[in-house]
């Protein structure tokens, strides 16, 4: 089973990421690509709905904030695409299946192979030797990184987005199905930058103001010369502490680094923040990691 060694579990303290090579096998990586090739293929988005995605600031409080589509994906299987691969009626300008940049946010919830990945066992002895008493999924993305447009992730901390109360309750767990390099836009970590809180909340409005989403505070320049780069192995899995800053660059390669990735949080002596843009709803309370 997955358990850390003492010796992980204190770097993953010290740094804020860890990485597990060989995590899943083949066939694992396989069968999720396989399943998202499918889902891709049923892809029925309406037009009005095809909004570009992006972390730039500005652009992420006008496309995916003023969009109800975005703000109402917590629960279901929703698609969001890549900068310039839509003209400006909605109509793709390259196949439709290089044009998504990401599908969220609840494929653990609603699809049976992104479900028994996320509440496999070894994920589950992973969450215990880390001493999760209570987690739940609070949500799950298939990020795409298309070839020559995949578009850059900016630094950012996931709890800027997942906030809780106290901090230190949020766990990414990002799943490569494909090596990412340093070419196809691998992660980047500022190792240690998990202990000093957080720079900015993305802060969703009461319902009906405008507009929808907002954000307090700012992030930071940071040095780009603290960033790591941590190119891993189809297979790998990379723990991500929800304070820890990390980065990826544009892909414009030739190869595509698709990656599943899910959040956890310890609801035990939790509260999830009512700003949060992401919320449980009757349809789909967080689940627990624990079966």
């Amino acid at each position: 089973m997955a358990c850390l060694s003492p010796l992980q579990l204190q770097k993953f303290q010290e740094d804020g990421f860890l990485v597990l090579e060989g995590f899943l096998s083949v066939d694992e990586c396989e069968a999720m690509k396989q399943r998202i090739g499918e889902i891709v293929a049923e892809m029925d988005v309406p037009p009005h709905c095809r909004i570009e995605f992006s972390t730039q600031h500005e652009e992420q409080l006008q496309a995916q904030g003023s969009t109800n589509y975005f703000l109402s994906s917590g629960d279901k299987i929703r698609f969001f695409f890549e900068k310039g691969v839509l003209d400006n009626k909605g109509n793709f300008l390259v196949p439709p299946e290089k044009s998504v940049n990401k599908i969220g946010h609840a494929l653990h919830a609603h699809d049976p192979v992104f479900r028994s990945v996320t509440h496999s066992p070894k994920v589950q002895a992973l969450a215990r030797s880390l001493g999760l008493q209570m987690p739940v999924v609070v949500q799950s993305m298939y990020i795409f990184k298309q070839p020559h447009f995949g578009g850059e992730a900016s630094p950012h901390q996931d709890a800027s987005f997942l906030y809780t109360e106290p901090l230190g309750r949020v766990l990414g767990m990002w799943m490569a199905l494909e090596d990412a390099t340093l070419e196809n836009g691998c992660l980047w970590f500022i190792p240690g930058s998990h202990t000093s809180g957080v720079s900015r909340r993305m802060i969703r409005a009461p319902a009906g103001s405008w507009p929808a989403t907002s954000f307090i505070g700012a992030e930071p320049d940071w040095d780009r010369s603290l960033f790591v780069p941590t190119p891993v192995q189809k297979g790998a899995l990379v723990l991500i502490h929800g304070e820890v800053v990390h980065k990826s660059e544009q892909n414009l390669s030739d190869h595509s680094r698709q990656a599943y990735t899910f959040h956890l949080m310890e609801a035990t002596g939790t509260v999830w923040s009512p700003e949060n843009w992401l919320q449980p709803t009757a349809e789909l309370p967080f689940p627990a990691l624990y079966t």
